[in-house]
């Protein structure tokens, strides 16, 4: 068969059965293999059916400019779709992602612009916000904003979901696959449930998404937010694509758990595929062991090729310098804290304590930063290197509210993050990290108990 664009050959991967990783475990375990979209990864779908819904809605038009914020794999899809319709594209990305999806984008054309990972999602240095300011700015340009984009879940709802269906001959029962934009969980799911109503669906979330809570709980809570590795799903906002109804429950990968799994399934299964497949497999493998009756059919959505992570999941001296391996141990967090027995307080105050008590609560503890909270939540920091400066400039400054001298709030981490990671936040404008433990009890991180940590 000979195919106009390669944009034509989207869709119709296979399902793959696994044959070892799946010892022990009664049901049929069954992979859709993603990476055989023409730009590797599942996103291609998605990113052909909002060009074309945003050609017939007279959004996107000869000559003009695609805009969007990425991971890197959306950024493929709408690249290809771009080529063969004649359209620019620039995309955002964060910083955490992987040398080869940047490199990828820009060896099909694409313009890419790097932004900083550790930012709230409304701040102007973000990769959405950017995305957004640049669409404004840009004449006939198109923002195709995946996370909101109804076309997003609508394209799984009309391919992936009817191919499961096809391909198992109806017989699935489990569904599983990570939760990002929400497009390929909650299109499929929505697809396959009105087939099969007692069908059950799992999204795979990760340590530092607020998926999972706000599943279980209705609560979007920002205390559930902090950096993590893993690239590709989880989210610290809720977007309109993510339909909780018709996903069943949430569970939540490490980065270290994923990241080992990829590499099993390169090694063992011959899949050679990205870090989000690994987390799914992984998550979908503890779901199975104790759920998964003789009869079920369990299809896990893998949604990326391995050659975006050639850099990092697939290099030894990068899973070793984070404590993916295990011929290293490295201390984490977790650690750190364990190793105080007990003995460590966390000493805060609030935007209206005085100036002048905060720096007594420093002098008499000997601690050098301190949190500042409102209601429960920590809204920001002081320190004694920045209080100096300013009682300096200004000594009649003691008797104000701390509100007006704070500096952001600390950084909240996961409690497996390794030193690397946790030497890596720390710099100037973050001079302190913050971590909540399983009693949800928070406990600081300072660079003097990184340095203990490596003596």
């Amino acid at each position: 068969m000979i195919y106009n664009s390669i944009i034509e050959t989207i869709g119709n991967t296979p399902l793959v059965r696994l044959n070892k990783l799946n010892k022990g475990i009664k049901g049929t375990i069954l992979v859709k293999v993603e990476y055989f979209n023409p730009g590797n990864s599942t996103k291609d779908r998605m990113a052909l059916k909002m060009v074309e819904d945003a050609e017939k809605a007279g959004l996107l038009k000869p000559g003009g400019t695609i805009i969007e914020g990425t991971s890197g794999n959306t950024g493929m899809g709408l690249a290809l779709a771009a080529i063969s319709r004649g359209y620019k594209c620039i995309f955002t990305m964060a910083d955490k992602q992987s040398q080869e999806k940047i490199d990828i984008l820009k060896a099909v054309g694409a313009e890419v612009i790097v932004c900083p990972t550790n930012v709230e999602p409304e701040d102007p240095r973000s990769y959405y916000s950017i995305a957004q300011k640049l669409n404004k700015e840009i004449p006939n340009s198109f923002y195709p904003n995946q996370y909101d984009n109804a076309s997003n879940a609508q394209a799984h709802y009309e391919t992936t979901g009817p191919e499961l269906w096809t391909q198992t001959g109806g017989k699935i029962t489990h569904y599983v696959a990570t939760v990002g934009t929400g497009g390929s969980m909650s299109g499929t799911s929505k697809y396959l449930k009105e087939q099969k109503k007692d069908l059950i669906s799992i999204g795979i979330d990760t340590y530092g998404s607020v998926f999972k809570k706000y599943k279980e709980t209705g609560e979007f809570d920002r205390n559930e937010i902090y950096p993590y590795l893993t690239e590709g799903f989880g989210e610290d906002i809720l977007p309109k694509n993510v339909n909780f109804d018709v996903i069943d429950q949430f569970i939540k990968v490490t980065d270290k758990d994923g990241a080992i799994m990829a590499r099993r399934l390169s090694r063992e299964e011959g899949l050679f595929v990205g870090w989000s497949s690994g987390s799914a497999v992984h998550g979908a493998l503890e779901y199975a062991k104790d759920n998964l009756k003789e009869d079920d059919i369990m299809v896990i959505l893998l949604p990326d090729h391995g050659t975006r992570y050639l850099g990092k999941v697939y290099n030894d001296n990068w899973m070793k310098d984070h404590g993916f391996l295990e011929d290293r141990t490295y201390a984490t967090a977790k650690k750190i804290i364990q190793q105080r027995n007990g003995k460590d307080s966390l000493f805060t105050v609030t935007k209206t304590s005085a100036i002048g008590d905060a720096i007594s609560i420093m002098n008499k503890e000997g601690i050098d930063q301190v949190p500042v909270v409102e209601k429960n939540e920590f809204v920001g920091s002081i320190s004694s290197s920045s209080l100096l400066e300013k009682v300096i400039q200004d000594p009649g400054i003691t008797s104000k509210p701390v509100g007006e001298v704070m500096d952001m709030p600390m950084t909240f981490v996961a409690m497996d993050s390794t030193l690397d990671v946790l030497s890596s936040l720390l710099n100037k404008s973050n001079k302190a990290l913050l971590v909540r433990d399983e009693a949800d009890k928070v406990h600081i991180i300072t660079q003097h108990d990184i340095l203990m940590a490596m003596s």
